[in-house]
């Protein structure tokens, strides 16, 4: 049962972060390949999924010389800190105070932006250019993700799997609707992955801190959901605040 758990919530999620920046990147590849060309876009994520490629075989290897209790309290702090800064973003907008996140908009700045440069001689650099810098952006953090979700636990190739998987799908729904993925849900899956990220930062860093979970890996269901009871109350005292302010000054 403890390992299906692990299993379980490792690929779940690795799988919601990862296609969350998937999506993201490939709004832009779309973007260059429908405003300028294919061929600048194909480069660009091309040459980027070459840099991810050599980082991880660079840091596959390393982690293995890490004494296992100093890699969980290192990545369970940084997983911490990763995941709160999702999860307060997710907050912030399921309660008002900031604008949702809209990939149909941000389809449509990228490609207006690349529009504006199609007189230049560099455009196709350009374009490339942003294909390049999308993938690999969102790509590294796909990759930290991976490791930060799988180290702790040797299920490196679980959270590797469920990034996988996330990568296929957004590119077969990409494939067959040829449009920005603005219906897929991507604020409330930042909300669950910002949750899911912290429950496993706290899990690692008590871990390395020698802590003694009760009911071990099944501990972490009960994080994730004291977690969850915050942040919900979270937004609720924000958005009541928020609804308030915005009367007062009508």
């Amino acid at each position: 049962m403890t390992n299906i758990t692990t299993i379980a919530s490792t690929m779940t999620a690795a799988f919601l972060g990862s296609f969350v920046e998937v999506v993201e990147a490939f709004t832009i590849i779309l973007a260059v390949g429908v405003s300028r060309s294919w061929r600048p876009a194909f480069i660009g994520t091309g040459l980027a999924l070459a840099v991810l490629a050599a980082l991880i075989l660079v840091l596959g290897p390393l982690l293995g010389l890490i004494p296992i209790k100093l890699l969980q309290f290192v990545i369970g702090t940084l997983l911490i800190l990763f995941g709160m800064r999702w999860l307060r973003k997710a907050i912030l907008r399921a309660s008002g105070f900031i604008a949702l996140h809209d990939e149909a908009q941000a389809f449509a700045n990228e490609t207006d932006q690349l529009n504006r440069q199609a007189e230049e001689r560099r455009a196709d650099f350009l374009a490339g250019t942003a294909a390049f810098k999308a993938v690999l952006l969102e790509g590294v953090e796909v990759v930290f993700i991976v490791i930060a979700v799988g180290a702790g636990r040797g299920m490196v190739g679980y959270a590797s799997l469920g990034a996988a998987v996330a990568c296929l799908l957004v590119l077969i729904i990409g494939l067959v609707v040829h449009k920005p993925l603005s219906r897929v849900p991507e604020n409330t899956l930042k909300f669950v992955v910002g949750l899911l990220l912290t429950a496993f930062g706290i899990f690692w860093t008590g871990e390395g801190l020698g802590a003694d979970w009760p009911g071990a890996d099944l501990s972490l269901i009960a994080i994730l959901a004291i977690l969850a009871v915050f942040a919900f109350a979270a937004v609720r005292v924000l958005r009541s605040y928020h609804t308030s302010n915005i009367k007062a000054v009508a």
